[in-house]
């Protein structure tokens, strides 16, 4: 995939945070591997900075400390009036046609992400682990149609259709259409209180 963050950010850089963040919560690296269900191999590798990341990987990645791919990507600014020119809005591609650009900044101790992301026709984005317990997702459609899969049950939404669910859960979203769709995403996690388990197989 390459360096796939629009803002320049390098694989070493990433891979620093990812680990500092691991660091932080007192994680061994085999423990993060476990938690998340990413090979020990991979997240070596990411924190290295050698291996790039698919999205849904580095979601794993974050859902597994407690936080956001947001937070991965960027500084914490100071609580005010904060504004994000597109230039500066940290964009993450994936290889199966299929982008997420963060609309949010990163705003110390709140852990919110606020994102619009664009599928590409007949992509499947794959499963997204649950995260912390408390989480909230709401999703408003664009355009086209979305695929959105919320513990193993599909919904479809179309153009101007809304959704809200627990993001405790497993979900996926997929475009099964010719055209392609655009979502916006709002996701507010719930505290992690460290007793993480082992994603099950998602049934999607």
């Amino acid at each position: 995939m390459g360096d796939f963050l629009s803002s320049g950010m390098s694989m070493a850089e990433l891979g620093a945070r990812v680990r500092a963040e691991r660091r932080a919560r007192g994680m061994a690296l085999e423990r993060l591997a476990e938690v998340s269900g990413v090979s020990r191999s991979m997240v070596s590798e990411v924190e290295r900075g050698t291996k790039t990341p698919s999205v849904l990987v580095l979601d794993r990645l974050a859902t597994a400390l407690g936080t956001s791919i947001a937070r991965l990507l960027d500084e914490p600014v100071r609580p005010e009036v904060t504004i994000l020119p597109r230039e500066r809005q940290h964009v993450v591609r994936d290889p199966s046609g299929w982008e997420r650009r963060v609309l949010s900044p990163v705003l110390p101790d709140v852990e919110f992400e606020f994102m619009r992301t664009t599928l590409e026709p007949g992509v499947d984005a794959g499963a997204f682990a649950p995260h912390p317990p408390g989480s909230h997702e709401y999703v408003a459609v664009e355009s086209g149609r979305l695929r959105l899969t919320v513990g193993g049950v599909p919904h479809l939404l179309a153009a101007g259709d809304s959704a809200y669910f627990p993001g405790d859960r497993w979900h996926a979203f997929a475009n099964d259409a010719a055209d392609v769709c655009a979502y916006y995403l709002a996701m507010a996690l719930g505290r992690a209180d460290g007793a993480h388990h082992r994603p099950k197989a998602s049934r999607t």
